[in-house]
């Protein structure tokens, strides 16, 4: 609460030049001024950050030359002068309208003129005025006035009592809270009677604005000056006691770090003398790690200075264990550790084919790989992206490949990652704080160079914390990722010796960026035969072995093992195909177990009793009888199929309807070949009235499927040219490819699947885009066998291939009304 002042006005009195004891504090007995004995015309001594009050003796410095002028001639006069506060304190050379307009009447008790040319009055306030009247402002200011009077507290006695017992417990209050205050300041507390000198006391020494303090000076009435004071005071000791608070938490926190100290100390003599480790002995034992440790220069120098600065850390503080587990991190990580390939490409490819059957083109290119690293030492690992359905053996293929390399092997699943730092790692500065997945695994596999899996890396996703599919543009760039920087690792690491190996069941959703950066490798599904070799090879002897049965227990007939396949399961992959002869074998342990008799051969009767009635049926040819009823191909993610599109005619006015929940591209594609067979209706002796007075419908089963896609244009123009002409199409015919407006055959997608749906539906022709004529050649010779592939480049040739001669049965009549 109080000033710096206070210190000046402790002492009760002080001598003057003459020797005589003025009295300061005791105001009481100070005589006051007559109004009589104040001039009419009052020199004015602005001053600057302070208020005085009536009955306070207050030091001021004057420096100004108009107040030292006025100081000078006062005190060798009359001594009498007004003080009034400086509104603008700004102001250099203040006039009146940079003053407040209430003042206080003092009396100069002492001047002293300082060694530095500064001037020093002791002034003691007397009374209140309000200037009225500016006088003059050269050589200092002079103004008239009117006194205020000095209003008694009115109303009850103890309600005065009350007040002021308020006011003083509160000035108790901060002299207790405030250390700085000398116990001296209560004592002259103690001999303040006068109410009005109390309020004016505490006014002046109260720890608020100047602006405050001067309109404390203002109010007149000494109730409200009372009221506004305690509030002051109040929030004062509000302020003191949170300081006081901060101050002691602070305090008792200092002691509880020295008494840690202290035991801390006491507990390294004790594990000294117990020969246990401490922290020293952890920093030391890092310390020669790193020494044996091979690794590059830059990554040497800055382990030391991370033990450098953990041996100045105190083991208590947080910082500590994070710093110990980062540098535990750098001398863990196999900087140089390597394991040697295994160049033997004959062994190399005796694994593959042990483990997988079929996938060539992935067998070739890993074989490619070990021939160029046998010629080549220093050659960067490759970036392979497996793309295919599900269940193919993508991921299992990584660890085939490891096992021929002679390397070590670790998967990442970056399946739902949408944060970058899976891949790049936390800074060192958050709390839990840890390197990325890519970082982890390697210091898992603890060699520099394994066979890395990122496994369905077609499904990561984005989110407000980053883009995880851009943090690997670095990781899968060969020109990059030698110096790959983790964000908690802060150090550059060297991933070019990693062979990463990508999964993926759909390029779409991968970024361009990142899908430029992968050598796409294409596995498609398994065809029926593949998957009956797949069975009797690794499926069935995994599954008999993992029931604990033997090959005596039990055998599968081939015939079986194809119904499961056809009738039990619909995928490009073996996976639900494993379930199923699991299922066959559990209930054949079953048997065994409970000593019941069992048939050891599988047969196709014997699964329909295990697995229950079949579950898909396979889409058969359908005759040619029915004008409108073409047969395509499709591919799906589990295969190809053979799809019909039924066309059909009704009396209207021309509308065409499509249904079978078909995509956009598949409703384009219907429309162009209706608009093809308008604009050459000719060709086919369509008369053109038909178009007009027919109402087309076109459809696709499987109505709840959706279908979508270009390849099913020329089935389209086949199943309306042959509705509109009523003309058969070829038996057991059936064909894909895209048509365009001109009469074009373009190329289409999954040929191989689409071959293979044909010849398991019984189809044995196939009209196919002769630029399709080069994806034939990747399939194998014996799944074309009994099937004959006529190549087009127009629709019309397609329609000289399909449609016969023959009208259908029973063929409708079209009735075209005459034009008058």
């Amino acid at each position: 609460m109080f000033n710096k002042e206070i210190q000046i006005l402790l002492p009760e009195y002080i001598e003057d030049e003459s020797g005589d004891v003025i009295q300061l504090a005791a105001t009481d007995n100070l005589p006051d001024l007559n109004d009589s004995s104040i001039p009419d015309d009052l020199p004015i001594l602005p001053i600057r950050n302070t208020v005085l009050f009536p009955g306070v003796v207050l030091p001021i410095t004057v420096g100004r030359q108009k107040s030292i002028r006025l100081v000078k001639k006062a005190y060798k006069g009359d001594r009498i002068i007004g003080v009034v506060a400086q509104e603008n304190v700004k102001a250099e050379e203040p006039g009146f309208k940079d003053l407040h307009q209430v003042g206080t009447v003092a009396r100069i008790v002492k001047m002293l003129v300082l060694p530095d040319g500064n001037t020093t009055i002791i002034i003691h306030g007397q009374r209140r005025f309000t200037i009225t009247k500016q006088v003059k402002e050269d050589p200092y200011l002079v103004a008239n006035y009117n006194l205020l009077e000095e209003l008694s507290l009115e109303g009850d006695e103890k309600e005065t009592v009350a007040i002021t017992q308020s006011l003083k417990e509160a000035a108790y209050k901060i002299m207790k809270l405030n250390p700085e205050i000398p116990k001296e300041a209560q004592v002259a507390l103690d001999n303040i009677d006068n109410y009005s000198f109390l309020t004016h006391f505490l006014s002046s020494n109260v720890n608020a604005e100047v602006n405050e303090k001067q309109k404390l000076l203002q109010i007149n009435d000494p109730k409200e000056r009372a009221e506004k004071l305690l509030q002051h005071m109040l929030k004062d000791i509000q302020m003191l006691e949170l300081k006081q608070e901060i101050q002691n938490k602070v305090h008792s926190d200092i002691d509880q770090q020295q008494r840690d100290y202290f035991l801390r100390q006491q507990m390294k003599v004790l594990q000294d003398e117990l020969g246990h480790e401490g922290p020293d002995h952890e920093i030391q034992a890092l310390r020669k790690k790193g020494e044996k440790k091979m690794w590059p220069e830059h990554v040497a120098m800055h382990f030391k200075k991370e033990l450098d600065k953990i041996g100045r850390m105190n083991p208590a503080a947080a910082e500590y264990p994070v710093a110990m587990n980062y540098a535990e991190l750098l001398v863990e990580l196999p900087w140089a550790e390597r394991t040697e390939d295994n160049f033997d490409l004959k062994n190399a490819k005796k694994v593959l084919d042990r483990d997988h059957y079929g996938l060539e083109k992935v067998k070739e290119r890993i074989l490619e790989y070990l021939a160029v690293r046998k010629l080549k030492n220093d050659l960067k690992g490759p970036i392979l992206c497996l793309y295919g359905p599900p269940g193919v053996g993508k991921t299992s293929l990584g660890r085939s490949i490891a096992d021929s390399l002679n390397r070590k092997y670790v998967r990442m699943s970056l399946g739902g990652v949408h944060d970058e730092a899976e891949i790049r790692g936390h800074r060192k500065t958050y709390i839990g704080s840890m390197p990325g997945k890519i970082i982890q695994n390697i210091n898992k596999a603890q060699v520099s160079n394994p066979v890395f899996i990122l496994d369905e890396i077609d499904k990561v996703s984005s989110d407000f914390r980053g883009d995880p599919s851009s943090a690997l543009l670095e990781v899968l760039d060969p020109e990059q990722n030698s110096t790959f920087k983790d964000n908690y690792l802060e150090v550059d690491y060297d991933l070019s010796k990693v062979l990463f190996i990508a999964t993926a069941n759909s390029l779409d959703t991968i970024q361009p960026a990142l899908r430029d950066r992968m050598e796409i490798i294409d596995i498609t599904g398994y065809t029926m035969e593949e998957k009956v070799e797949i069975a009797k090879k690794h499926l069935i002897p995994k599954q008999t072995k993992e029931h604990g049965l033997t090959s005596k227990d039990i055998r599968f007939d081939k015939k079986a093992v194809e119904k499961v396949i056809n009738d039990y399961t619909r995928e490009s992959g073996v996976r639900n195909l494993e379930r199923r002869v699991a299922s066959i074998i559990r209930n054949t342990a079953k048997s065994i177990a409970m000593e019941e008799e069992h048939i050891s051969k599988i047969s196709t009767e014997e699964v329909r009793t295990v697995l229950g009635p079949e579950i898909f049926d396979k889409e058969y040819y359908e005759d040619n009888e029915i004008p409108g009823v073409a047969t395509g191909l499709a591919w799906t993610p589990v295969g190809g199929e053979i799809l019909f599109i039924e066309s059909s005619l009704s009396k209207g006015k021309g509308k065409l309807t499509l249904s079978g929940q078909l995509g956009d591209i598949m409703k384009e594609s219907a429309i162009t070949a209706l608009s093809f067979l308008k604009s050459n209706a000719e060709y086919l002796d369509i008369d053109h009235q038909i178009f007009e007075n027919y109402d087309l419908h076109v459809h696709v089963p499987a109505g709840a499927i959706p279908k979508d896609g270009p390849s099913a244009g020329i089935t389209m123009l086949t199943s309306l040219a042959s509705v509109f002409t009523q003309r058969r199409i070829k038996t057991k015919m059936a064909m894909t490819g895209e048509i365009t407006l001109r009469g074009k055959v373009l190329p289409v997608g999954g040929i191989k699947e689409k071959i293979l749906a044909a010849r398991r539906a019984g189809i044995k022709e196939i009209l196919l885009c002769e630029r399709n004529k080069k994806d034939l050649e990747e399939i194998d010779v014996q799944y074309l066998k009994g099937l004959k592939v006529h190549f087009v480049e127009t629709v019309k040739e397609v329609l000289d291939l399909a449609l016969l001669k023959q009208k259908v049965k029973d063929p409708l009549i079209f009735s075209i009304p005459k034009v008058a």
